[in-house]
């Protein structure tokens, strides 16, 4: 199943364990699935985190300078990297540890000594699962974009993304560089941001959040479909009909007709 997943991609994870065998055995025996980078505590773990694209984090919980749970809750804080999930290896199996580590916003806890087949399926679980969640929201007409948050972090920002989008939605030349100025965000952080949490580029995701749009007023069956192309942006109905199909495998047409009462 883990190379199902590889051959769409293959997703960098990030382990973090200040041991040196153990931290070389968990690389070596994902390294056949997928790109991974090593740190030693938590410290190191940002740095890297900081400088590398990462789909997960296996992170141990007991480290010097900075352990998981510092760690797990640093990420989770962070905007910028709070859609990462995280699976914390702890050789604690009380309750009141499991506990402390899902309260930090942990995605997943797996106790020492485990098995690293069922490391491999967690880690499959929580990346298809994410991909899953991702083809859903772009696919479905009236899935919101909040469908994708995974944190409370992650939901603050999309609701922001798509507040910022919605009220810029009728102006034709509205793009990623505005979307950025107005997120207060670099263009380069607001694309890896984006791109983490949605696989879409920014320009890809504005043109989806105006289909749903568009989707949402055909949906009431109050506005004919070039007053729904022109409300959303498009300055070309022929344009905005074809968007409309790829995206949502139907014609605005056809999604109006479902749709009347």
């Amino acid at each position: 199943m883990e190379k199902e997943l590889a051959t769409i991609e293959k997703p960098t994870i990030l382990v973090v364990d200040d041991h040196e065998e153990i931290l070389d055995f968990i690389a070596d025996d994902l390294s056949e699935t997928y790109d991974v980078l090593k740190a030693e505590n938590g410290r190191c773990a940002m740095e890297t985190l900081s400088a590398n694209p990462i789909q997960l984090i296996v992170s141990d919980v007991m480290m010097p300078e900075m352990d998981g749970y510092e760690l797990c809750q640093l990420i989770k804080s962070d905007v910028e990297h709070s859609h990462i999930p995280i699976i914390l290896l702890t050789a604690k199996n009380t309750l009141q540890s499991k506990i402390k580590g899902l309260e930090q916003g942990a995605d997943a806890y797996i106790e020492k000594p485990f098995s690293p087949e069922h490391l491999h399926a967690q880690i499959y679980s929580l990346l298809t699962n994410r991909n899953k969640v991702r083809e859903y929201f772009a696919s479905s007409p009236l899935a919101h974009i909040k469908t994708m948050a995974h944190t409370k972090a992650d939901e603050h920002f999309l609701e922001r993304l798509n507040e910022i989008i919605h009220n810029n939605m009728a102006n034709i030349h509205f793009d990623v560089e505005h979307l950025a100025e107005l997120m207060n965000m670099s263009r380069p952080t607001l694309y890896r941001k984006i791109k983490a949490i949605s696989d879409l580029t920014p320009n890809d995701l504005i043109n989806v959040a105006r289909l749903k749009k568009a989707a949402q007023l055909l949906s009431e069956g109050h506005y004919k479909i070039y007053q729904v192309s022109d409300s959303v942006g498009y300055s070309s109905q022929t344009h905005f009909g074809r968007n409309f199909h790829k995206q949502f495998g139907i014609s605005p047409s056809e999604y109006l007709a479902q749709h009347k009462p």
